[in-house]
């Protein structure tokens, strides 16, 4: 993913940036690019390539199927917002996130307030570890419960529950939704098969 801070014509703000809210952010049109909002800064991003999108679905299909199969909550797909702080504001959207039944309520038209119990980053060509590392810090430190990367270069998961706690799984291990998602297990191998 890129990012992009916002700019006046083609030169940084040298006065300062207003900071948006995340009503104002839902009000964006959609179009080429993808928005979060990080303490009020709007964050642009480039549309995903192919294998990304591939990706995404090999991990939201079965955990879908998985989660609708026993009725464990709701699986969110990609670009849904979850506001996780407000004044400024911060709303993330995962590549694929998961509510344990018990947290759902009613569904709003608005971004879901607070964090899902598991979010899924689909990292990008060229985005940088420490940026990755971030956000996934970020999840947790904001409420999500699990947090998988999903790396399709390296060809590995790493999971998180905590800022000091992170496992990397590779092909030939099992990823599993412990006690957030139970008894849902898919290969590594599987993920990153990406031939059919």
């Amino acid at each position: 993913m890129s990012f992009s801070k916002p700019t006046l014509g083609n030169r940084q703000s040298q006065i300062g940036t207003r900071l948006m809210t995340a009503e104002e952010l839902i009000k964006l049109p959609r179009g080429r690019f993808r928005h979060e909002l990080v303490k009020g800064e709007l964050l642009t991003m480039s549309p995903a390539g192919e294998q990304h999108g591939v990706v995404i679905m090999k991990v939201a299909v079965p955990l879908g199927h998985y989660v609708t199969t026993n009725k464990l909550g709701i699986v969110y797909g990609a670009e849904t917002g979850f506001k996780l702080e407000s004044d400024p504001d911060t709303v993330l959207a995962p590549d694929v996130a998961f509510i344990g039944r018990e947290r759902v309520g009613k569904i709003s038209i608005a971004f879901r307030k607070g964090a899902p119990d598991l979010a899924v980053e689909v990292t990008s060509p060229g985005e940088s570890r420490n940026k990755v590392t971030k956000k996934a810090l970020q999840w947790v430190e904001l409420g999500a419960l699990l947090v998988w990367v999903v790396d399709p270069q390296k060809q590995i998961v790493t999971i998180y529950r905590s800022a000091s706690e992170a496992k990397i799984l590779t092909r030939a291990d099992e990823l599993t939704g412990e006690d957030v998602v139970p008894g849902f297990k898919i290969l590594v191998s599987e993920i990153f098969n990406l031939d059919n």
